[in-house]
């Protein structure tokens, strides 16, 4: 049975495979129609480009330069593994001529290293750290393929989306955070044709497997304990404590952020009106579910009176709130994995949710850089967005496919609201 990730099969004609692919990226291109021979994940990859109104003949754009990228690259948890990286993959990449690539969850290239004739030659198609290679901005890729499907991909030669990009054949999986299960982004081998072998696609697995042991070994110490907590983007809250992760349900997961929200503690009352709708709900009901919280977190974590964690919490919508305070808007944006519990009907967890959500997307808007405005549009959370497609038509210079895009989009939603 057949990989389906990997590109070509050892007893595949290479030039034949080529000119295939040629003719049906082509046809695809022109008519939108998807030869046979397309593997399943590269036709996948087409359509969700086309839809992106990706051009064909697109170059990356670069978004981060000198002091914001160093600065962005330092605090990023990729820089912790990237000696490891340069240590696994420098002899392969030298020899083979090939590139070492390691992006973000964004799809945006932080390092690209290797040989210096590959990597110049790459650099006329902008395959440079700070630009942005997200699938939605440049088509088909690895590395930006592999962070928007979460697995390990291969693309060789007019599998690539984008033209320039065609010569070229790169394997990337994705890294994530072994704590939390978080994506942190994606390791990249880039090169020729020799890369088009099912060894390099494992290769760049074991690789990204090497990064996120050395992560969940190479902890930073912290002078004092912390609980962790993640609550963007999740039905569930994830909490992470003396190294153990706990799943939380719906109910202690929205007891969990109003406890992390207010580290000085709050009262049965207050907790009674922050969590249900029905003002005559019994405390013994309340009770009932601290008392199970307690249980499973340890009663060492969580006090009453008032009812508070004993150590602090670290939680990811909490650094997302100072990092928008900070100004920084691309912070919050990379730290925002979504909206705080979603489905939460819990009075105050809702106003949380609201409060964030509208700041993040005001400081959007008010920015107006279109790739920040891009990354919230084509977010899950962000398609129906209509005030920020709005911002993102009118920050895209008219004539560029991206403009079109959003363009095209925001009418879609006008006749929408329209229709109600």
């Amino acid at each position: 049975m057949t990989d389906p990730w990997v590109a070509l099969q050892p007893d595949t004609d290479r030039a034949e495979r080529v000119r295939m692919l040629r003719r049906a990226h082509s046809a695809f291109t022109s008519a939108g129609t998807v030869a046979r021979p397309v593997r399943s994940v590269v036709a996948d990859s087409w359509r969700r480009s086309a839809r992106a109104r990706v051009s064909p003949e697109g170059t990356a754009r670069v978004e981060l330069v000198d002091g914001d990228l160093g600065a962005y690259r330092a605090q990023h948890p990729l820089a912790r593994v990237m000696p490891l990286f340069r240590e696994l993959t420098g002899t392969f990449a030298m020899d083979g001529e090939h590139l070492l690539a390691v992006c973000d969850a964004h799809g945006r290239l932080l390092w690209v290293e290797g040989h210096a004739a590959t990597r110049a030659r790459a650099g006329r198609m902008n395959f440079v750290p700070g630009a942005r290679w997200a699938e939605s901005a440049m088509g088909t890729n690895a590395p930006g393929t592999a962070v928007t499907v979460d697995r390990p991909v291969q693309v060789f030669a007019a599998e690539h989306f984008s033209r320039p990009v065609q010569p070229w054949t790169c394997a990337a999986a994705p890294v994530h955070d072994p704590h939390t299960g978080r994506l942190l982004g994606a390791v990249d081998i880039t090169g020729g044709d020799r890369l088009a072998e099912p060894m390099s696609l494992a290769f760049v697995q074991a690789v990204a497997r090497a990064a996120e042991s050395q992560l969940a070994l190479d902890r930073r110490p912290s002078s004092r304990e912390t609980v962790e907590l993640y609550a963007l983007g999740r039905d569930e809250a994830l909490l992470v404590a003396h190294g153990r992760k706990t799943r939380l349900s719906r109910r202690h997961s929205e007891l969990a952020v109003l406890l992390a929200r207010h580290p000085e503690g709050l009262t049965g009352d207050q907790l009674l009106l922050g969590l249900y709708e029905d003002e005559s709900m019994s405390p013994v009901t309340l009770r009932a579910e601290l008392s199970r919280l307690r249980g499973l977190l340890g009663a060492e974590l969580l006090a009453s009176r008032p009812y508070r964690f004993t150590v602090p919490v670290d939680a990811d919508f909490l650094l997302a709130e100072r990092r928008l305070a900070a100004g920084s808007v691309s912070g919050a944006l990379s730290a925002y994995n979504g909206p705080l519990l979603p489905l939460s009907q819990a009075p105050e967890v809702a106003r949380l949710r609201h409060l964030l959500e509208r700041a993040l997307r005001d400081a959007l808007i008010e920015r107006a850089d279109p790739q920040l405005l891009a990354d919230w549009a084509y977010s899950p959370w962000g398609g129906d967005d209509l005030d920020v497609w709005q911002a993102l038509v009118a920050a895209t210079r008219p004539g560029t496919p991206e403009h079109a895009a959003a363009r095209s989009r925001q009418r879609e939603l006008d006749a929408e609201q329209a229709g109600l």
